[in-house]
């Protein structure tokens, strides 16, 4: 019998699970690898598997792999992925970062794979087609790197005179959307600054390099990172009057300029769609990867006044929610 794990840092008061229920009988068990420095959302997750009539601890099992420290050391990660093949978990799910979906494609070719995170999969080569995966892997995307290019676009449009922008990010390999907002940026004729921060510190550091590379604008990126130190790049932006596109809209609703955003992909949904099926006998090839199907456009106007900034009208009419 497989003893039992306890979770450590990131899961906070949560219990851990054993591996096996009695000693006559294996259950499931779920191999999670969850390299961030959140913790994991494990009521949704759990909810999930209920919904399918699985629950933890008696007709099923759940297994982490975490980094030691964080920012997590990407190095480690075949060998985190290795110790969840070597303890033969039946199904392995992987979120937040390419790297680590990379990590676990490249431990197992049997073992089912289920992902959620922000890259294109098809290009990444993780799976064959979104409506058919192939192979051990499949999953949900929100399709950050795609969403980043839409971010450029709609701050170009707001800051039309802007030729360099910043794009605030987190280090490699951490950012699958550098490539895609570089990529976009030649299109429209704009240069680029890219500056990394995944604390505070970080933050008001890469804010004043900012000033001093005279940026006009700014992108955050969707990281874990954007999320831990909100309210001081909102703070930050405000007060060296940059305007900031955001990758979520609850930071324009306290106080940022402008989000776009993709309806997010629960862990609910994941356990739903994906884990439990697999579980239950179904095969990764034959679940299709799901995209995000619905978008929203924020816009706060209390703080575009505090900036002197007039947002366009073709933005106010398309805006999903204008804050007043």
């Amino acid at each position: 019998m497989i003893k039992r794990r306890e979770f450590i840092a990131g899961i906070g008061s949560a219990a851990a699970w054993p591996l096996a229920v009695g000693a006559q009988r294996r259950v499931p068990v779920i191999g999670v690898l969850w390299f961030n420095n959140l913790p994991f959302p494990i009521a949704d997750f759990r909810q999930g598997l209920a919904d399918q009539g699985l629950v933890i601890g008696e007709n099923v099992a759940i297994d982490f792999e975490f980094p030691p420290q964080f920012p997590p050391q990407f190095a480690r990660l075949p060998a985190h992925v290795a110790e969840l093949v070597k303890r033969r978990v039946d199904v392995i799910f992987v979120a937040n970062s390419t790297a680590s979906v990379r990590a676990a494609k490249s431990a197992t070719a049997m073992i089912p794979i289920v992902f959620l995170y922000g890259g294109d999969p098809v290009e990444d080569g993780f799976v064959d087609s979104l409506s058919r995966p192939g192979g051990n892997v499949t999953g949900m995307t929100n399709q950050q790197a795609e969403l980043t290019k839409k971010r450029l676009g709609l701050l170009h449009e707001l800051v039309s005179g802007a030729t360099t922008i910043a794009f605030l990010t987190s280090a490699p390999p951490y950012a699958p959307s550098r490539d895609a907002v570089l990529a976009a940026a030649q299109s429209f004729g704009i240069k680029v600054s890219i500056f990394a921060a995944s604390n505070d510190r970080e933050v008001e550091r890469s804010f004043a390099d900012m000033k001093e590379h005279l940026a006009q604008a700014l992108i955050i990126d969707a990281t874990s990172a954007a999320i831990d130190t909100s309210s001081t790049i909102i703070a930050l932006a405000e007060r060296l009057k940059i305007p900031a596109m955001y990758p979520y809209s609850n930071q324009v609703r306290g106080g940022g300029l402008i989000s776009y955003s993709a309806t997010t992909p629960s862990y609910r949904e994941v356990a739903v769609r994906y884990v439990a099926p697999i579980l239950k006998g179904a095969k990764p090839s034959d679940l299709p990867v799901q995209q995000p199907t619905k978008f929203e456009l924020v816009i706060n106007l209390k703080t575009a006044k505090a900036l002197g900034l007039a947002i366009p009208e073709t933005l106010l009419a398309t805006a999903d929610e204008v804050i007043q």
